[in-house]
């Protein structure tokens, strides 16, 4: 069995054809050098299934589903509220973030917010990269960038804020519902003390102190999913 694992965004069953995407086809073709009736995983949020390559014809990859190897999971659903920063960081955070089971990303444009265009396209790209190599079968969502006042509005979800000034250094699990956890992470100069009293009073929210040093945005995310990952599992 190929250790091959594409994701595809359509439906997906036992015995069903379809064809893949240019972009795919020529990865399997090109950089894989995967020939006609070997095989390959496909997978979606529904399950993940054993592939045939039935034809390959003018750098189009025709397919067949043989089995079915991994049905749905019911994964936790656990978020990441981020400050964009520069892409390279950026980029590896998302992916990071991914292997690591976040479920949904939100950019929040705080007030001391430097990077304020996201590349949503690119960071799909990402994540859905990065679920392939991870095993997952889940692909995070990602939401437009928002003002945190519209993310704390709209949302019913158990906060977990990383804050530097706070003194607590253990996560009380019995105070979560069964809502959504969120990990929120602030920008590169820290939040405003105007965001930090929006967010210590939005209902459900925990504040976090992570570490005694000041972490860079991508270590500070590393370092908060592990810890509520070790709370909940």
């Amino acid at each position: 069995m190929s250790n091959i694992r594409l994701f595809f965004s359509r439906t997906l069953s036992t015995d069903m054809t379809d064809i893949l995407d240019k972009s795919q086809s020529h990865y399997l073709t090109k950089v894989m050098r995967i020939k006609e009736s070997e095989v390959f995983s496909i997978f979606n949020q529904n399950g993940e299934w054993e592939a045939k390559i039935l034809k390959i014809s003018k750098g189009n990859v025709e397919f067949k589903t043989i089995k079915q190897l991994r049905k749905k999971e019911s994964s936790k659903e656990l978020w990441l509220a981020f400050s964009p920063i520069k892409s390279n960081y950026q980029n590896f955070m998302i992916q990071k973030a991914t292997e690591l089971g976040v479920t949904k990303f939100l950019p929040i444009i705080f007030d001391r917010t430097v990077v304020r265009k996201i590349n949503n396209e690119r960071l799909k790209k990402i994540v859905i990269e990065a679920s392939e190599q991870s095993n997952r079968l889940n692909v995070p969502e990602i939401e437009k960038a928002q003002n945190l006042k519209k993310f704390l509005n709209s949302n019913s979800i158990n906060l977990i804020f990383t804050d530097l000034n706070s003194n607590n250094k253990k996560i009380e699990i019995t105070k979560f519902s069964n809502k959504p956890i969120c990990i929120i992470i602030g920008p590169e100069g820290d939040f405003s003390e105007h965001e930090r009293q929006e967010i210590l009073t939005f209902k459900g929210v925990q504040a976090l102190k992570i570490n005694d040093n000041i972490l860079r945005s991508e270590t500070a995310v590393i370092s908060a999913i592990s810890i509520i990952n070790y709370v909940i599992n």
